[in-house]
């Protein structure tokens, strides 16, 4: 892989809807696009998923905007790889910072992909020609939440997650159980549990959920292990598994009967992909998970959710669920629940140029 620049495009656009959560609202959404161009002037495209502020893990993206400026693209100046697999050994040499490693990473898978001549889904293993979708309601209104469920299934959305907290957790399912008694519903608690909920969270199992997602720390392995054992609905990890020995522990601990795999929280799809083997292996559910993307995250999140063990919708819904533009050609669309994964060389999808060049707020250039 003979690289000739990295770009850094620092962007910025409103959301159409704010998405809340009990620990804050994400009105607006930055983002790092990384663009990676070889000798033959062929470009891959990653994304950076960090925040604003580090509400969901420690990084941000001025964090993800050090690493890779002063750490990660010098690493790949002074040491040329020849596979996008080769760079998750490469940046070990720095601990953690898994959504700048990602920014970066995916990026030159999809660069190998269409330097291959070969679409992403089919060069990680993928099989599936379309992949079911689902959506998050993430509200502090029962009354607009059930609006949003009953406007994300006329789009034709088969999973809904919604998020909880111990304020709001068992009048909000009841009622939206009253409504949409057999509908798929899944619970993400963002960490807004402790073990003294317990009997909170064993209330919830006469509704039929899915799964509970990361209800206990977000660093936590070990009491989620004990929770599972009283409650009959699924804990699914999601923060907690930030590398495959994560995935690995909590698996042998009985932490859990789901994980969510987010390409960003886990460093590259190199890594996520090594989770989703191991999962398959174990019996595991695993489902993708979203970071409220702009459109090139979503795409490798749509590769990448081409495989196999993918079985349970993902995070991955239309690009207009967020955005009134996005920055790809064409935006993502969900038709009768499920999106089609594309067959063209590397993501699939196009930069839609103007409408970058509308939301960069700062831009980086690198020389190779």
């Amino acid at each position: 892989m003979k690289i000739s620049s990295i770009k850094l495009h620092v962007i910025k656009a409103p959301l159409k809807l704010p998405f809340l959560t009990h620990l804050g609202a994400v009105n607006d959404r930055e983002s790092i696009i990384v663009e990676v161009t070889d000798v033959d002037s062929i470009s891959g495209y990653g994304e950076g998923v960090a925040f604003s502020s580090p509400w969901y893990t420690e990084e941000t993206v001025e964090t993800s905007l050090h690493m890779l400026t002063d750490f990660l693209i010098p690493l790949l100046q002074k040491h040329p790889i020849d596979h996008p697999e080769d760079a998750n050994s490469l940046f070990k040499a720095i601990r953690k910072n898994n959504m700048a490693k990602a920014a970066l990473e995916t990026a030159l898978w999809d660069l190998y992909a269409k330097r291959m001549s070969i679409p992403l889904s089919k060069i990680l293993g993928g099989t599936c020609e379309k992949i079911p979708s689902g959506v998050v309601v993430a509200t502090d209104s029962t009354i607009k939440a059930i609006k949003q469920i009953e406007t994300f299934l006329a789009e034709g959305y088969q999973r809904i997650k919604v998020k909880i907290n111990p304020k709001q957790d068992y009048s909000f399912i009841s009622e939206i159980r009253r409504y949409y008694p057999e509908l798929p519903i899944m619970a993400d608690a963002n960490s807004s549990y402790t073990l003294k909920d317990i009997d909170r969270l064993k209330a919830l199992d006469e509704f039929g959920l899915l799964m509970i997602e990361q209800p206990l720390a977000y660093d936590d392995i070990v009491e989620h292990a004990l929770l599972q054992k009283e409650i009959n609905t699924s804990v699914c990890l999601d923060e907690s598994i930030v590398t495959f020995e994560d995935a690995r522990k909590a698996i042998e601990l009985g932490s859990c009967r789901v994980i969510n795999i987010k390409v960003g929280r886990v460093g590259g799809l190199y890594e996520a992909k090594r989770i989703h083997d191991f999962c398959v292996a174990k019996n595991i559910q695993v489902w993708c998970g979203g970071m409220i993307e702009f459109g090139v995250s979503r795409a490798h999140n749509i590769a990448l959710a081409s495989l196999p063990g993918f079985l349970i919708p993902g995070d991955i819904s239309s690009s207009n669920r967020f955005w009134e533009e996005d920055i790809i050609t064409p935006e993502v669309i969900v038709e009768n629940g499920f999106i089609t994964v594309p067959q063209k060389p590397g993501i699939g999808f196009g930069i839609n140029e103007k409408r970058l060049q509308k939301l960069l707020i700062e831009k980086k250039v690198f020389v190779f």
